[in-house]
């Protein structure tokens, strides 16, 4: 086998494994449960005003406790704060956002965060623009609320519209940290008719090992 195959196999070999990790050590729901705090947030019911519906899910990593960075224990609010930094700063997102920046970044958006180090350390409260794609709603101790699906400057009903709830929630039963990237996916300018949410299927899977993926990068920010 000559160098050039061997190497590309290797490769494969190699992302196919990566791959079946993510798989493994995430979780996908979808949809999301009936009793979800999310339909009955504020954010979602000012958002979906006309009640479409949505493409949602939630992807969930379990950590264990004593794999956490201890300093993030100690004070209410800095391990859900550190995941979200984790999210946007991690690996997982360096394509997307490198897109976004080289489409969007510019005097117009210059409040908005768009470096590796300005997402790394941000503290995300709401207000916060990023990458002209997302704008934190609201933040607790244990999650992040965020409106996606367009730029933050267009602050009123779109056609791609949606929220993304990153949370971080100690299980402390199974002595276990509970990773989550949860997302709600709909169109807000006008009523749909269609009983499917906006992302057709193919687009949904690539979607929630996309999801997969920012959360694992962001559960190494986290870890030690």
């Amino acid at each position: 086998m000559g160098l050039f195959k061997k190497t590309c196999y290797t490769g494969i070999l190699t992302a196919a494994s990566f791959l079946g990790y993510v798989g493994a050590t995430t979780t996908i729901i979808a949809p999301l449960p009936k009793d979800d705090a999310i339909w009955s947030s504020r954010s979602y019911l000012q958002g979906n005003i006309h009640q479409n519906p949505p493409t949602q899910d939630v992807c969930l990593k379990r950590v264990p406790l004593d794999k956490i960075r201890p300093e993030l224990l100690r004070k209410e609010g800095d391990l859900a704060l550190e995941l979200c930094r984790g999210i946007w700063s991690g690996l997982a997102f360096r394509i997307q956002r490198a897109y976004l920046a080289r489409k969007y970044q510019g005097t117009a958006t210059a409040i908005q965060l768009w470096t590796v180090d300005q997402l790394s350390s941000s503290t995300y409260e709401p207000g916060t623009q990023l990458t002209d794609h997302f704008e934190v709603l609201d933040k607790t101790p244990t999650e992040t609320i965020l409106r996606a699906g367009d730029s933050p400057r267009n602050s009123g009903p779109r056609g791609s519209d949606g929220l993304l709830v990153i949370s971080a929630v100690i299980d402390q039963e199974r002595r276990e940290v509970v990773l989550g990237l949860k997302s709600c996916f709909f169109g807000s300018d006008r009523k749909v008719e269609d009983s499917q949410g906006p992302m057709p299927r193919w687009m949904e899977e690539m979607h929630r090992w996309y999801s997969r993926l920012l959360i694992t990068a962001a559960s190494w920010r986290v870890t030690r």
